[in-house]
Protein backbone atom coordinates (compact mmCIF):
# COMPACT_ATOMS: atom_id res chain seq x y z
CA UNK A 1 0.00 0.00 0.00
CA UNK A 2 2.77 2.95 1.11
CA UNK A 3 4.96 1.68 -1.92
CA UNK A 4 1.92 1.76 -4.66
CA UNK A 5 0.97 5.36 -2.93
CA UNK A 6 4.59 6.14 -3.33
CA UNK A 7 4.72 5.17 -7.21
CA UNK A 8 1.58 7.06 -7.79
CA UNK A 9 2.92 10.28 -6.15
CA UNK A 10 6.00 9.58 -8.10
CA UNK A 11 3.93 8.92 -11.61
CA UNK A 12 1.61 12.44 -10.68
CA UNK A 13 4.62 14.58 -9.97
CA UNK A 14 6.23 13.73 -13.63
CA UNK A 15 3.03 14.63 -14.89
CA UNK A 16 2.86 17.87 -13.11
CA UNK A 17 6.48 18.14 -13.85
CA UNK A 18 5.21 18.52 -17.65
CA UNK A 19 2.00 20.58 -16.79
CA UNK A 20 3.61 22.96 -14.99
CA UNK A 21 7.04 23.07 -15.73
CA UNK A 22 9.07 25.42 -13.60
CA UNK A 23 6.55 27.99 -13.12
CA UNK A 24 5.30 25.94 -9.59
CA UNK A 25 1.81 26.05 -8.23
CA UNK A 26 -0.36 26.31 -11.25
CA UNK A 27 1.47 29.84 -11.70
CA UNK A 28 1.40 29.68 -15.90
CA UNK A 29 -1.54 27.47 -16.51
CA UNK A 30 -5.09 29.38 -18.19
CA UNK A 31 -6.94 28.86 -14.99
CA UNK A 32 -8.88 31.12 -12.34
CA UNK A 33 -7.10 31.98 -9.09
CA UNK A 34 -7.84 32.83 -5.99
CA UNK A 35 -4.74 35.01 -4.20
CA UNK A 36 -5.69 36.11 -1.06
CA UNK A 37 -8.70 35.02 1.27
CA UNK A 38 -8.79 34.07 4.95
CA UNK A 39 -9.98 30.70 4.06
CA UNK A 40 -6.96 30.34 2.06
CA UNK A 41 -4.79 31.42 5.46
CA UNK A 42 -6.33 28.66 7.66
CA UNK A 43 -7.51 25.54 5.37
CA UNK A 44 -4.69 26.24 2.29
CA UNK A 45 -1.56 27.21 4.06
CA UNK A 46 -1.93 30.89 2.47
CA UNK A 47 -1.30 29.28 -1.35
CA UNK A 48 -3.54 30.64 -4.12
CA UNK A 49 -6.54 28.47 -5.05
CA UNK A 50 -6.75 27.97 -8.76
CA UNK A 51 -9.09 26.31 -11.04
CA UNK A 52 -6.32 23.69 -11.32
CA UNK A 53 -6.17 22.58 -8.02
CA UNK A 54 -9.39 23.15 -7.26
CA UNK A 55 -10.42 19.84 -9.66
CA UNK A 56 -7.49 18.13 -8.86
CA UNK A 57 -7.22 17.93 -5.34
CA UNK A 58 -10.85 16.34 -5.22
CA UNK A 59 -9.41 14.05 -7.74
CA UNK A 60 -7.14 12.26 -5.27
CA UNK A 61 -9.05 12.36 -2.98
CA UNK A 62 -11.74 10.10 -5.00
CA UNK A 63 -8.97 8.05 -6.29
CA UNK A 64 -7.88 7.01 -2.87
CA UNK A 65 -11.58 6.41 -1.94
CA UNK A 66 -12.58 4.16 -4.86
CA UNK A 67 -11.68 0.81 -3.75
CA UNK A 68 -14.00 1.43 -0.85
CA UNK A 69 -16.59 2.21 -3.17
CA UNK A 70 -15.90 -0.25 -5.68
CA UNK A 71 -16.27 -3.06 -3.09
CA UNK A 72 -19.15 -1.19 -1.53
CA UNK A 73 -16.81 -1.79 1.91
CA UNK A 74 -16.27 1.20 4.13
CA UNK A 75 -15.11 1.48 7.70
CA UNK A 76 -13.07 4.19 10.15
CA UNK A 77 -10.20 1.89 9.53
CA UNK A 78 -10.67 2.54 5.55
CA UNK A 79 -11.26 5.62 6.02
CA UNK A 80 -7.93 6.45 8.11
CA UNK A 81 -6.04 4.39 5.43
CA UNK A 82 -7.11 6.39 3.15
CA UNK A 83 -6.98 9.56 4.45
CA UNK A 84 -3.11 8.51 5.22
CA UNK A 85 -2.76 7.58 1.91
CA UNK A 86 -3.51 10.72 0.83
CA UNK A 87 -1.40 12.81 2.92
CA UNK A 88 1.36 10.51 2.45
CA UNK A 89 0.91 10.64 -1.51
CA UNK A 90 0.53 15.13 -1.60
CA UNK A 91 4.19 14.84 0.69
CA UNK A 92 5.70 12.83 -1.77
CA UNK A 93 4.67 14.07 -4.40
CA UNK A 94 4.88 18.02 -3.66
CA UNK A 95 8.98 16.70 -2.88
CA UNK A 96 9.44 14.78 -6.09
CA UNK A 97 7.94 17.53 -8.21
CA UNK A 98 11.24 19.43 -7.59
CA UNK A 99 13.28 16.62 -7.65
CA UNK A 100 12.33 15.64 -11.11
CA UNK A 101 11.70 19.09 -12.07
CA UNK A 102 14.81 19.99 -14.52
CA UNK A 103 13.86 24.28 -13.39
CA UNK A 104 14.75 23.05 -9.81
CA UNK A 105 16.14 20.00 -8.43
CA UNK A 106 17.56 19.70 -4.61
CA UNK A 107 19.22 22.12 -4.99
CA UNK A 108 16.58 25.03 -4.91
CA UNK A 109 14.02 23.34 -2.70
CA UNK A 110 14.26 26.00 -0.22
CA UNK A 111 11.50 29.23 0.87
CA UNK A 112 13.38 32.16 -1.46
CA UNK A 113 12.92 30.40 -4.49
CA UNK A 114 9.54 28.40 -3.51
CA UNK A 115 7.08 31.00 -2.69
CA UNK A 116 4.10 28.98 -2.81
CA UNK A 117 4.87 27.32 0.51
CA UNK A 118 4.97 29.93 2.64
CA UNK A 119 6.48 28.29 6.20
CA UNK A 120 9.43 25.98 6.46
CA UNK A 121 10.89 24.22 9.29
CA UNK A 122 14.29 22.04 9.14
CA UNK A 123 14.66 22.10 5.65
CA UNK A 124 10.99 21.18 4.60
CA UNK A 125 7.36 22.91 4.10
CA UNK A 126 6.29 22.70 7.49
CA UNK A 127 2.94 21.18 5.88
CA UNK A 128 5.39 17.98 5.71
CA UNK A 129 6.17 17.65 9.60
CA UNK A 130 2.89 18.11 10.26
CA UNK A 131 1.48 15.43 7.84
CA UNK A 132 3.63 12.85 7.83
CA UNK A 133 3.28 12.17 11.82
CA UNK A 134 -0.71 12.17 11.27
CA UNK A 135 -0.32 9.78 8.25
CA UNK A 136 1.66 7.89 10.57
CA UNK A 137 -1.19 8.14 13.36
CA UNK A 138 -4.11 7.34 11.20
CA UNK A 139 -2.03 3.99 9.24
CA UNK A 140 -1.34 2.67 13.31
CA UNK A 141 -5.12 3.41 14.19
CA UNK A 142 -6.37 1.67 11.02
CA UNK A 143 -4.26 -1.24 11.65
CA UNK A 144 -4.86 -1.96 14.89
CA UNK A 145 -8.27 -3.65 14.82
CA UNK A 146 -9.64 -6.02 12.75
CA UNK A 147 -8.90 -7.03 8.82
CA UNK A 148 -10.44 -4.19 6.78
CA UNK A 149 -11.81 -4.80 2.91
CA UNK A 150 -13.93 -7.72 1.63
CA UNK A 151 -11.69 -10.61 2.88
CA UNK A 152 -13.42 -9.22 6.47
CA UNK A 153 -16.65 -10.86 5.65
Amino acid sequence: MLLGTILLAAFFAQIEVHIEGGAGWAANLPTWRIERHWLLDIFWGSRPMTGYHAWVFPFIALFFHFPAAFFWSWSWAIEARSIACIMLFWIVEDFLWFVFNPAFGLARFEPINVHWHKRWIMGAPVEYWIFLPVCGVLLWLSFRGAPVGPERE
